[in-house]
């Protein structure tokens, strides 16, 4: 799973969730794409919470202090515009 970029993760998240969703599946099946599903999941938010580290912004405090803080999107559509 390693190797799966968050797109390709969340693509077969969705695949499992409407498997799971049509029922026609023995129980022994449906819980194996349970558990794969719970492991997409869990993959997908890991991705998720990196590129959150990744995304942050360097700003200087009221002392001149360097400090990161979380990049607000709002914000950078200003600056954008």
């Amino acid at each position: 799973m390693e190797e799966l970029t968050f797109e390709e993760a969340f693509q077969q998240l969705e695949e499992t969730v409407l498997t799971l969703q049509n029922g026609q599946i023995p129980l022994e099946k449906a819980i194996e794409y349970f558990e794969r599903g719970m492991r997409l999941v869990h993959y997908c938010n890991d991705l998720l919470a990196r590129a959150e580290l990744r995304v942050r912004q360097l700003t200087v405090d009221g002392e001149g202090v360097p400090m990161v803080q979380p990049l607000e999107l709002s914000q950078l559509a200003e600056e954008i515009e």
